[in-house]
This record gives structure tokens, C-alpha cells and sequence, in this order.
């Protein structure tokens, strides 16, 4: 008897104090609510301002572009002028930079253009330093680079990203599959498929109460492989990437030949308030350690093996041949040579595509060499790795990888209806014998 007593009390203990971690799990993620709401406001421009203040914005130009964010003094203007030769002052002291320095960077046929930009500190995301016109320009950038020095701890890496994760930037981070809309009627509509781990019903309407949203439709997205014929109850399916969801109904057959389905996926608290603000920037990012001729073996190898991460060192020019072939394979560029028809291919100058500026297809391809070109073609030629066999005939959906050879063949324009070669009813001649061109006379 006394047991059970033990038992029942130890198991009512167990589910209060299941409950209390329930309700302090719903006020932390009301508390997260708010504190985002609070901060886009902050970071928002005062209504009835008189234009925009001087930032560090340049002109684009190249086929891409690479942040370098730091804090002062660890090697970022030494860096830029030995990867593109445009001079950027150093010296010993801290904030030499004070203004953004662009440079041009000549790698693998391709011009990428390089930010050297002032150095920030911690508090940047609240305006200190002119944080958040640095922070501003890096955001219009396809990668960063986090020069970091290497002699220094790692809170420095940290204190970096917690400052652009408060300003909406994401680094090495994907977003998350989450399809959220608003409605005008109906009230919240919340679905999931698996087990949710760190958001449930009642967390979300609090957060969306909390930004007074009452009409959504919250499902948790993500990518699933499933046969060629699936049952499917209360899917979303997306026909074709970047369309509108489409409804189907329970217990209904789908081909999934020609579309997407996504189902749901856990999610954090974060990851739906980020969803919900809509204003956030997932980019990829490189930790660059410096300085690394001034510690230690060991701690260098430690650098080294983390992940997103490379050493280098500006005074004794190591591993410079590194670190771009890195920022190269994480920007993802794709270069394309193009053959005219019964010529050569011209390996001279590439059109440089990439996932991030328009896409990687034979249409993206068109369109970057113009826009009305992708009407007139009849079907391309294609060499190169993603080719089945050299050439394949493609269409404008096929994918393109890098080094690939392209060969447009247009459409050929329309005869007239008085037939075609020697059947034609009419001729080509000009109407009237003085148009016609003269013959020179000849020679006796």
C-alpha cells in the first residue's frame, strides 16, 4: 500500500512538473515573438524621414559579389589587395577603413566583385560603429566571408553571427519549409503530419496572436520520396517550383511525375517566427581564420577541421589558392560556352549563370543573352557533363552545369503559301526590270 502511495505521488509530481515546462515553453516562445516584433520595428526607418542617410553601397558589377565582415584589425583590407590588387590602407590601428573599398577579383574566366568593408563591433545590429549600413551592404551579397583572427578566442565568431541573426540575416542555414499564408476568413488552420517536437497548436496561435494574425493556414513543409502512385490526405503539392499550392482531396490518387510534394517536417519556435516576418536573408557564409603564422600547429589543424572553415595567413601568403577555389565552390557558379552553328565553340568569354541571380537552365541561359531569344528557339545542342551523350538534344528545362557547350538552333521563319521549292507560285525577283541588279559586262 505504502508503494502505490510513492508511485501516485511521484507520478503526479512528474506531470506537474511536465505542465509547468509546457506553459514556460508557451511563454518563451510568446517572449520570442515579441522581441522579433520589437526589433523589426527598431531596425524599420522613422516615418517622415527626410530620404536615406550616406551608406557604403556600391554599383554591382561582375558576376558576383563577396562581403568581407570582421572585426577591426584582423587582415580584411590586406586581404583584398592581395586577391585583386586594388589598394585598401592598413595599418596598426583599429577602424583604418572607414568607407566601403571595392575590388575586382579574376578567377576562372569569371569577374567577381570583392567588399572590403569598415570593421564592426559588438553591438552593430543597434547602429554602434555604423553597424548597420556595413550589415546592410553585406546583405547584398551572394556569400561572406568572416575574417576572423585566428590568435583570438572563438567568442568572437559568435559574437559575429549572433549580431546578423539579429538584423535577419541567416548564415549556412536553409529556409525552412514552412508554408504560411494569410487569409481574410476562416479562422487558423493548422496541420502536421509527424510528430512535432518543439512547436505545437496551441504555441502557434499564441504566436500568431501575438502579431495579430487570427485567418492563416500554417503547414510544415518538407521534401519526401514517395512512389510513382501515392494515396495522399491533406497534402500540399506544388506544381512545378515557385507555384501556388494546389488542394487535394483525401484519399485521392497523384502521379507525381511532372510535380512536387512536400510533405511536413519538425520545426522550431525560430523557424516559424522567421517564417511569419518574412524578411529574412539565408546566405552562405566562410569563416576565414588569419593570422594563423602566429599560433600553433595544433590550433591551426583545429581551425582547419571545422566545418565551413579555412586558414590562411595575409603576411606569409599561405593558402590564398584555397580559400578561393572555396568561395568559388560555395558562390556555385556555372560558366557556359556558346558554338554558332558549323563553328568552333568560343571559349574566350563564358556566360556565367548561378542558382542564386536567375537560375541554371537552357531558359535562364536565353534569357541572360535576351529576352526574346527564348521564343524563337527550336531545341539546343548540348556537350558537357550534363549531357547523356555529346550532343543531346534538349529542351529549355534542362539543367546546365559548369563548362557545359550550348548550341541554339532558332526557328526557321515561315514561307508564304504559294508553295515550297520548285512548286512555288510566285518568285523572289523584283517586280520591275530596273530593280534588278545589273550584271558587269564581259570581258572580250
Amino acid at each position: 500500500m505504502g508503494m502505490a502511495m510513492i508511485f501516485c505521488m511521484m507520478h503526479n509530481h512528474d506531470t506537474d512538473l511536465f505542465t509547468y515546462f509546457k506553459y514556460a515553453e508557451y511563454h518563451l516562445g510568446q517572449l520570442k515573438a515579441k522581441i522579433a516584433k520589437l526589433r523589426t520595428q527598431l531596425l524599420e526607418p522613422p516615418k517622415g524621414s527626410s530620404g536615406a542617410g550616406e551608406g557604403f553601397e556600391v554599383t554591382k558589377f561582375g558576376h558576383g559579389r563577396v562581403a568581407l565582415i570582421g572585426f577591426p584589425s584582423v587582415g580584411k583590407s590586406t586581404l583584398l589587395t592581395m586577391l585583386t590588387g586594388t589598394h585598401s590602407e592598413a595599418a596598426s590601428y583599429e577602424f583604418t577603413t572607414l568607407t566601403c573599398i571595392p575590388g575586382i577579383i579574376h578567377y576562372n574566366d569569371t569577374k567577381i566583385q570583392l567588399l572590403d568593408l569598415p570593421g564592426i563591433i559588438e553591438g552593430a545590429s543597434e547602429g554602434k560603429g555604423r553597424g548597420r549600413q556595413v550589415i546592410a551592404v553585406s546583405k547584398s551579397s551572394d556569400i561572406v566571408l568572416m575574417v576572423l583572427d585566428a590568435s583570438k578566442s572563438e567568442g568572437h565568431r559568435q559574437i559575429l553571427t549572433k549580431e546578423l541573426e539579429a538584423v535577419g540575416l541567416r548564415l549556412n542555414k536553409r529556409p525552412p519549409q514552412i508554408y504560411f499564408k494569410k487569409k481574410k476568413t476562416g479562422g487558423i488552420s493548422f496541420n502536421s503530419t509527424v510528430a512535432l517536437t518543439h512547436v505545437d497548436e496551441k504555441l502557434c496561435y499564441q504566436i500568431l496572436h501575438e502579431y495579430k494574425i487570427h485567418n492563416a493556414e500554417v503547414l510544415s513543409l518538407s521534401l519526401s520520396t514517395v512512389p510513382h502512385y501515392v494515396y495522399i490526405s491533406s497534402l500540399v503539392v506544388l506544381n512545378g517550383v515557385g507555384k501556388s499550392p494546389l488542394t487535394i482531396s483525401s484519399n485521392s490518387p497523384l502521379s507525381i511525375v511532372s510535380i512536387q510534394v512536400l510533405f511536413r517536417e519538425d520545426a522550431t519556435v525560430d523557424d516559424l517566427i522567421d517564417v511569419i516576418e518574412g524578411n529574412r536573408k539565408y546566405m552562405k557564409c566562410v569563416y576565414v581564420y588569419n593570422k594563423i603564422d602566429v599560433v600553433g600547429i595544433d590550433d591551426v589543424d583545429r581551425l582547419a577541421r571545422q566545418p565551413n572553415s579555412i586558414v590562411i595567413s595575409c603576411n606569409l601568403k599561405l593558402n590564398l589558392d584555397r580559400l578561393l577555389a572555396k568561395m568559388w565552390d560555395e558562390m556555385g557558379l556555372v560558366r557556359i560556352y556558346t558554338k554558332p552553328q558549323g563553328q568552333q565553340p568560343d571559349f574566350s568569354e563564358p556566360v556565367v549563370l548561378s542558382a542564386g541571380r536567375g537560375g541554371c537552365t537552357v531558359e535562364d541561359f536565353c534569357n541572360h543573352i535576351h529576352r526574346s531569344l527564348v521564343k524563337d528557339v527550336k531545341y539546343v545542342l548540348v556537350w558537357g557533363t550534363s549531357a547523356r551523350h555529346n550532343p543531346q538534344n534538349c529542351g529549355l528545362s534542362h539543367g546546365l552545369h559548369d563548362e557545359d557547350v550550348v548550341q541554339i538552333v532558332k526557328k526557321k521563319e515561315k514561307e508564304g503559301d504559294g508553295g515550297r521549292g520548285r512548286f512555288k507560285s510566285h518568285s523572289n525577283a523584283p517586280a520591275r526590270i530596273s530593280d534588278r541588279e545589273k550584271k558587269a559586262p564581259l570581258k572580250t
